[in-house]
């Protein structure tokens, strides 16, 4: 009888083993394999029929127009939209000035492209501000589209309270849109003043004292009195009377004396125009009347070209009315003198045509 060794049967189980390992490698590896072959087949056919969708660098629009950049834009299948106007110094009208996103950005295909286009800058005249309420001011700053800078307020007689009495840029300077301005507004007058007595004083101190009391001298009505009347240029009487307690703007009316040799004249009643020629522009105008009575301005503020003025005027015997336009006289004009007057009778009173 034949007897088998115990390792002869242990050694063919050992290869099966080590064959079954083996193949289930291969079987790993070829199920990794086509998995790889399926997604690439996948990843190909969705390319093949959605793309992956193009970089594209941004370019530079600033210093084109809206349409320059909106035409390279399409051509870069870009989008360009104008998201704001505003004004500049630097760029022309209708030019772009800023971009977002900024060029060399990196974008994707159908990016829009926000541009700020210039609106380039406006030069106009500084308007007048001055005796205007400081409300009235402000509003007429924002429909210039002007920045009020700082409004400082300092004693003032002359101007009523919370009014602009000075402002920088002055009138008529040339500014543009967001100019910062400064005003100066005044404290104001007292609430009342007393009335002083002018009654037997010259004119000319009458006007002193005037000044010095803050009063405000209104019509001064020259007055033949005939040979018993008070000495040429004396204050025969006033309105109102001496001591009243008045408001700072009211006026006082004076009556005064044209002297012992004087006994009459026309006092008439006139319409008075001027026009600001129109390639002045605005411009400072002041219209000037001398007559029996002395000179006085009519009118002495700031008008636009072209603009017209009409004043009815009380003046009294010969007189002449003289326009000037920034201080260059303009015309005179002749507004009537006095018809020829019978013997002087110390009787006789002013006549009215």
């Amino acid at each position: 009888m034949q007897l088998e060794s115990p390792n002869a049967a242990a050694a063919p189980r050992h290869e099966r083993r080590d064959s079954g390992f083996g193949r289930d490698w291969i079987f790993a590896l070829a199920l990794a394999f086509a998995v790889g072959v399926v997604v690439w087949f996948g990843r190909s056919v969705k390319d093949f029929f959605q793309p992956t969708v193009a970089d594209v660098v941004v370019p530079s629009f600033s210093g084109q127009s809206a349409g320059d950049a909106s035409a390279e834009a399409e051509r870069l299948k870009l989008h360009a939209t104008v998201v704001a106007n505003q004004p500049s110094d630097r760029f022309p009208k209708d030019v772009i000035m800023s971009q977002r996103p900024p060029a060399g950005s990196h974008v994707r295909e159908g990016r829009e492209i926000s541009l700020v286009v210039s609106t380039g800058v406006t030069i106009f005249p500084m308007p007048d501000l001055r005796d205007q309420s400081f409300r009235e001011a402000n509003l007429a700053l924002d429909r210039s589209k002007l920045q009020l800078a700082r409004a400082t307020v300092v004693p003032n007689d002359d101007v009523l309270a919370n009014h602009v009495l000075a402002q920088d840029p002055p009138p008529l300077t040339s500014v543009r849109e967001g100019t910062k301005v400064t005003l100066t507004l005044s404290k104001g007058p007292p609430s009342a003043v007393r009335v002083p007595n002018f009654v037997g004083e010259f004119i000319d101190d009458a006007r002193a004292d005037a000044a010095r009391a803050k009063v405000h001298l209104g019509q001064i009505v020259w007055t033949p009195f005939g040979p018993q009347g008070p000495a040429r240029g004396q204050v025969a009487k006033q309105n109102p009377a001496p001591g009243a307690l008045i408001d700072p703007f009211a006026p006082v009316s004076l009556q005064v004396s044209a002297g012992p040799t004087e006994y009459g004249y026309l006092i008439r009643q006139v319409h008075a125009t001027a026009t600001v020629p129109a390639r002045d522009g605005a411009a400072n105008v002041r219209m000037e009347v001398t007559d029996e009575t002395g000179t006085w301005n009519v009118y002495d503020g700031y008008a636009q070209g072209g603009q017209k003025l009409d004043f009815n005027l009380t003046v009294v015997g010969k007189s002449e009315l003289d326009t000037y336009i920034n201080n260059e006289l303009l015309s005179q004009v002749t507004l009537g003198g006095d018809a020829p007057m019978p013997s002087p009778s110390p009787n006789r009173k002013p006549r009215t045509p």
